[in-house]
């Protein structure tokens, strides 16, 4: 790169050409090849990079196919009555603008769903807070509470205290472009705080765990299926439990997501544990990074 901005300032003295001389149409087919972070780093070697990275042509191929409807989506909030004026509003700005715009959280649906667009690579991301979610014994304080905390997206988490029957379900319709998406529950095992400044965890109500195993369930309008299971360990840290994967063939047709995450044996009693969210992420992310992450 220092080479290539050596070349771009360097005068014309010996004659030569320069960066600079390039036809910003040729510039512009050479940045369609590049992801958004290498474009926005390459529009600040000359005045050709720079028009050629605020073109509608290089913006519009990184958005996914379906960005219109997403951007009504964000400036309607999810109020289905406002989304098609948002939608025409949204073709008149400049394509570099909108892939910002999406690139930020947009909160939807009363503010407790947000999606959000990966800046490397283009693909939609989701998280659905833990007040979205139908949650067994939710309005009972004796076993759930709704507690503030800075490491959600949301600021808050569903924490329990104790419970025989453990059920969380919840479900979402939204138009995803197409692809591979996986689906994960984000969770956390004790009560996390600060102390004098450090962050700890409280492990006095963390117990039942390791009786038996979580059930994670997933499915589909469109008929797809996924479960796995598994023992909740590691306390003191976030958790993406991956609960399954799924395709989306048509970006314009919404799906219907619908997933659980079960401990049903009233044998024993389980607790000690926050609920912080369900993630949907592009399966591209998921193989850069490993699922069972802070996130």
């Amino acid at each position: 790169m220092g080479a290539v901005a050596s070349s771009a300032g360097r005068g014309r003295g010996d004659g030569g050409t320069v960066l600079g001389d390039l036809p910003e149409s040729c510039v512009a087919e050479v940045l369609l090849r590049l992801d958004p972070p290498e474009i926005c780093r390459l529009a600040r070697l000359s005045r050709t990079f720079r028009g050629a990275a605020s073109g509608d042509g290089v913006w519009e191929a990184k958005l996914p196919r379906n960005y219109a409807r997403l951007l009504a989506v964000a400036a309607a909030g999810g109020e289905e009555g406002r989304q098609a004026a948002a939608a025409l509003k949204a073709e008149a700005l400049p394509k570099k603008e909108v892939y910002a715009q999406l690139c930020r959280r947009n909160r939807f649906d009363g503010g407790n769903k947000e999606f959000w667009l990966d800046k490397g690579g283009g693909g939609v991301c989701m998280s659905i807070s833990s007040r979205a979610l139908s949650i067994t014994g939710i309005d009972d304080r004796r076993y759930w509470n709704f507690i503030p905390h800075d490491e959600s997206r949301f600021r808050t988490v569903a924490y329990l205290t104790q419970i025989w029957w453990f059920e969380v379900r919840g479900e979402s319709e939204f138009c995803f472009p197409e692809g591979t998406y996986s689906l994960f529950f984000r969770v956390h095992l004790g009560r996390p705080y600060k102390r004098l400044g450090r962050r700890v965890y409280s492990s006095e109500h963390i117990h039942g765990w390791d009786i038996k195993p979580v059930r994670f369930q997933m499915s589909t309008s469109d008929g797809q299926h996924a479960q796995s299971k598994c023992y909740l360990t590691d306390p003191g840290v976030w958790i993406n439990h991956h609960v399954g994967d799924f395709v989306v063939k048509d970006s314009n047709e919404p799906i219907i997501i619908r997933f659980a995450m079960i401990q049903i044996d009233c044998t024993h009693t389980k607790g000690g544990l926050c609920v912080d969210s369900v993630v949907v992420k592009p399966q591209y992310l998921m193989q850069k990074k490993a699922p069972r992450s802070y996130m």
